[in-house]
């Protein structure tokens, strides 16, 4: 059971990081979405949520052609940097950070939506800079959805399978994580280790959806 434990680790160590990274691109355009009109922003915003209805192995792909040695991206960070992403744990990040990137997007939107433009108003007319409004007003007033978003987006990170499989491959150790190690363990009819990551992964799951129902009472189940 210890590649089970070391799959643990890596997975959360994932989930952390693309929560993170989502934690700064999802409030910083989900604050600007809710308070900004501009040309296209209908179609940005469906650009945006699409990894939410999109095939995980679709999105894969696209990210594979994106960052593999051949892509735009891959190339020019091998040929300046020397860094291959393609089957690294910060591929399986990336594949993670954007497939779980909506739940981010949306709950921060709507949370800074839900934030009675007259406490900003006041502020502005009191000579308080946007920047120190959006620290000591806005995001104040909007942290409970942005937090019950990015615990969302951490559970959906969690059992990140197909985009992450594509990009990072299944690597023991390196790449391999608890969703991916679940199914290596079928395919090799190692029942009772595919129970045990299961039941691992079931528990984990359960409870990050738990912490995040407790932070909007009612308010993330009636919107889910």
């Amino acid at each position: 059971m210890d590649a089970a434990w070391v799959a643990l680790k890596l997975t959360l160590k994932v989930a952390g990081w693309a929560t993170l990274i989502n934690l700064v691109a999802g409030v910083a355009l989900g604050h600007a979405f809710s308070r900004r009109r501009f040309p296209g922003r209908d179609l940005l915003d469906a650009i945006f949520t699409l990894p939410m209805v999109m095939p995980p192995t679709v999105l894969g792909y696209y990210l594979l052609v994106l960052i593999g040695s051949r892509g735009p991206l891959g190339a020019w960070l091998l040929d300046h940097f020397g860094i291959r992403l393609v089957f690294t744990w910060q591929a399986a990040v990336l594949a993670a950070a954007i497939v779980s990137f909506p739940l981010v997007f949306k709950a921060a939107r709507a949370a800074f939506e839900s934030v009675d433009p007259q406490y900003e108003d006041a502020a502005r007319t009191l000579g308080i800079g946007e920047f120190a409004l959006f620290v000591r007003v806005s995001l104040p007033l909007a942290w409970r959805g942005i937090l019950a978003g990015l615990l969302l987006a951490f559970a959906r990170s969690l059992g990140e399978f197909g985009a992450t499989l594509m990009v990072a491959g299944s690597i023991a150790g390196k790449t391999q994580t608890l969703s991916i190690a679940v199914y290596e363990a079928v395919q090799a009819g190692q029942d009772d280790t595919a129970n045990f990551l299961v039941a691992l992964t079931s528990i984990v799951c359960i409870a990050v959806l738990l912490a995040a129902g407790r932070l909007v009472p009612g308010r993330v189940a009636g919107r889910a």
